[in-house]
């Protein structure tokens, strides 16, 4: 990219900040000729594979990665009234191969639910098979009709993680949404990310579920960021496609199901809540480059800083560390531009008086300088590494606290929402309260039974008729 390209637009701009980053930071190309699809950058993409790797190694601990097609025959789609009618307007359908009709029109899958089922009701024969826990990261198509954004709304979901297991009883589903809960909260502590986690309204929960649990963080313009759901599908499903189990005295039993999905949206917060007025700044967990050196090369000691500078490199890689050389013709201070737009955690600068001393000097992304000496290097870099994930976690944290308040009438709530921020107020649960909520204020009902370090688990006076209400998180959404 131009270096001269001009200044980012500061953070706190943050539509016109996050659409300049993504291409001057080489996360996406939005400029495919189809609205709603875009192109990762290989920089971009390598973002992701590193995120994602993370996911898959949290999941392989008991599940099983497959894939199925992405074409679902529409009598298989429809099977389920609830689950369609709640992906009707969003379906995309095949309906020719070449210039021939089809005799069945396929849906591209919106979700995988009518895909999976038809082969799990092959596949689950005993109580002996289960539970049975299958993921894949595929992408899926919703025809989306509201303002596409990139990694956050869009038609073609490139990398969507769902995970669909089935399960012998109510209780040990639940369970399972459980154990989905604390590996989400895993991996976005792993990513430096703090979440809300909330029971969806019955309104807005996946169609065809019992309940929904959603995972959300709070993004710099204050808007709540869905970055997760965990469903218990209950029989519903089940008791459509025919999957059923002998149990150990030889009776036959619908089986019990849940399924739990994350998207690329995980990448948009992770650039979104991390990143400052210098672009982005990436936990070094999954940072395409850990490490970058920047010689710095001086009259006659070229040569001898380059060759110090690629022992350090070649060392650093054996170590285990993402690292990169930086031998283009560019001034430094471009080259600092350079990484400190794409995020690299930690940039390491060699010159002439360095090798004479024996030291490295290392810039934290996070901001200040340290020493090391050049034999305790390795060491040295993987507790800097570990600082700055500290201190970024930490300042998101801080944020999230910053963005959260408490209200006890719909005046403030109104305001708060206008401020950026997310309200946490007492509702009664009952659908005509949850409406006039939302309506006055613009605003959606996130959830109830918030688990959170920052919203204390209160009951109060519903914040519109008066009636006991729980602990309820609302706010301005994606």
């Amino acid at each position: 990219m131009d270096e001269d390209a001009g200044a980012l637009p500061p953070k706190h701009q943050f539509s016109e900040w996050y659409n300049n980053i993504l291409w001057r930071a080489e996360i996406m190309d939005v400029r495919y000729p189809v609205k709603g699809l875009y192109v990762w950058y290989p920089y971009g993409f390598a973002i992701r594979k590193h995120v994602y790797q993370r996911l898959r190694d949290l999941l392989d601990r008991d599940h099983q990665e497959a894939l199925f097609p992405l074409l679902i025959p529409e009598q298989e789609f429809m099977k389920e009234a609830e689950h369609i009618k709640g992906f009707e307007d969003e379906v995309y359908w095949v309906t020719h191969g070449g210039t021939t009709p089809l005799d069945v029109k396929l849906a591209l899958r919106p979700t995988s639910e009518t895909a999976i089922y038809p082969m799990y009701a092959l596949w689950v024969r005993s109580h002996a098979d289960l539970p049975l826990k299958i993921y894949q990261i595929v992408n899926t198509f919703r025809y989306e009709t509201k303002q596409t954004r990139p990694l956050i709304r869009l038609r073609e979901i490139t990398s969507f993680k769902e995970a669909h297991t089935v399960h012998a009883t109510w209780e040990e589903a639940q369970q399972q949404v459980e154990t989905a809960v604390r590996l989400y909260k895993e991996f976005y502590n792993g990513l430096c990310i703090p979440v809300m986690i909330s029971k969806r309204p019955d309104w807005d929960k996946f169609p065809g579920a019992d309940y929904t649990i959603a995972v959300d963080t709070i993004m710099p313009n204050g808007k709540s960021l869905q970055i997760g759901t965990v469903h218990h599908l209950g029989d519903h499903f089940s008791k459509t496609f025919e999957i059923k189990y002998e149990d150990a005295s030889g009776e036959q039993q619908y089986a019990q199901q849940t399924c739990y999905g994350i998207s690329e949206r995980c990448i948009a917060a992770l650039l979104s809540v991390h990143g400052d007025d210098k672009g982005l700044v990436l936990p070094p967990k999954v940072a395409p480059v850990q490490l970058v050196i920047v010689p710095i090369t001086i009259g006659k000691r070229h040569e001898d800083v380059i060759a110090s500078a690629r022992s350090l490199e070649q060392e650093l890689r054996q170590a285990g560390f993402r690292t990169k050389l930086d031998t283009r013709e560019m001034r430094p201070g471009a080259k600092y531009y350079w990484w400190e737009l794409r995020g690299v955690p930690l940039r390491l600068e060699l010159g002439p008086r360095d090798i004479d001393a024996g030291k490295v000097i290392a810039v934290k992304r996070t901001g200040g300088k340290v020493s090391f000496d050049r034999e305790d290097i390795k060491s040295g870099v993987a507790g800097v590494l570990a600082e700055i994930s500290d201190a970024m976690r930490q300042r998101a944290e801080e944020h999230m606290k910053d963005r959260l308040c408490s209200v006890i009438s719909i005046e403030p709530l109104t305001a708060a929402l206008n401020d950026g921020k997310i309200a946490v107020v007492h509702w009664c649960g009952g659908r005509p309260c949850g409406d006039a909520i939302e309506e006055k204020t613009n605003g959606s009902i996130l959830g109830t039974d918030v688990r959170s370090a920052y919203v204390p688990s209160t009951e109060g006076a519903c914040i519109i008729c008066d009636k006991p209400g729980k602990a309820t998180l609302v706010g301005r959404v994606y």
